[in-house]
């Protein structure tokens, strides 16, 4: 597929994923919908890709939902229809890959929800926030439902969603919607360097840590413990492997 609102760069094991409507603050179309969904088909599928992280160009991440788009019967029924909706959220939870979202300035409604199946959220200072969807007169999707109050707690999770009210980088922080909080310019910066210390592990050490807490996070203590001895023994039975060749 030919990109026209994200770019694609592999560099050093990492794929970066870049919004790129900065004239229009990156705001969400169907055909961006398609075009990130294809880009981690393709990197997922890519054995030089590593990790993955995804940012916006220029000083936002993602203003929302484009509404005039939304709006247009062609384009408003594509960005109902994209896979990123539908899809995404489960094989990006589950993705044995590292993703990291890099936000580069203020996130809001689809630009929030779009990144909660991630691994690793970095914010910068002074964004502001906000999953304005009962203003809208929209309900948030993205399995926003499942993954925002596993991030920040129930409660939160509902104030955020049904207030409609506006956050700072800070406060997500202290929620827990984000990692971390950077400053000003170097959200993507820090993101790299922070896959570059992942892409050094060997990809299996990398997929298993993430599937030993995805799986611990909906099991008991028991499941947990006898689905990191299956890992291990995968693990031990891949190293063998190698050292017979």
């Amino acid at each position: 597929m030919a990109y026209s609102q994200i770019l694609y760069d592999v560099t050093d094991g990492i794929c970066t994923i870049t919004l790129n409507r900065p004239d229009k603050l990156n705001a969400f179309t169907g055909t961006m919908g398609d075009e990130i969904y294809d880009a981690f088909s393709v990197a997922n599928a890519d054995p030089v890709v590593k990790a993955i992280i995804l940012t916006g160009a220029g000083t936002t991440f993602c203003a929302g939902v484009d509404l005039p788009a939304l709006a247009d019967p062609k384009e408003g029924k594509r960005i109902v229809e994209t896979p990123l909706l539908s899809k995404f959220p489960l094989e990006n939870y589950s993705n044995p890959k590292p993703t990291i979202c890099a936000l580069n300035g203020a996130a809001f409604g689809i630009g929030i929800t779009m990144t909660l199946s991630f691994d690793i959220r970095i914010a910068e200072e002074g964004a502001k926030m906000a999953v304005p969807f009962t203003k809208l007169g929209m309900l948030p999707g993205l399995a926003s439902g499942y993954l925002l109050p596993r991030l920040v707690g129930r409660g939160r999770a509902l104030d955020l969603l049904l207030s409609a009210r506006s956050f700072s980088a800070a406060e997500a922080l202290q929620m827990g919607l984000v990692e971390r909080v950077v400053p000003v310019g170097t959200a993507l910066t820090v993101a790299k360097a922070l896959a570059a210390s992942m892409v050094k592990c060997e990809p299996f050490i990398l997929a298993g840590v993430k599937e030993m807490v995805n799986f611990s996070s909906d099991s008991t203590i028991a499941e947990a413990v006898e689905n990191e001895a299956r890992l291990l023994a995968e693990y031990r039975a891949i190293k063998m492997k190698g050292l017979a060749k």
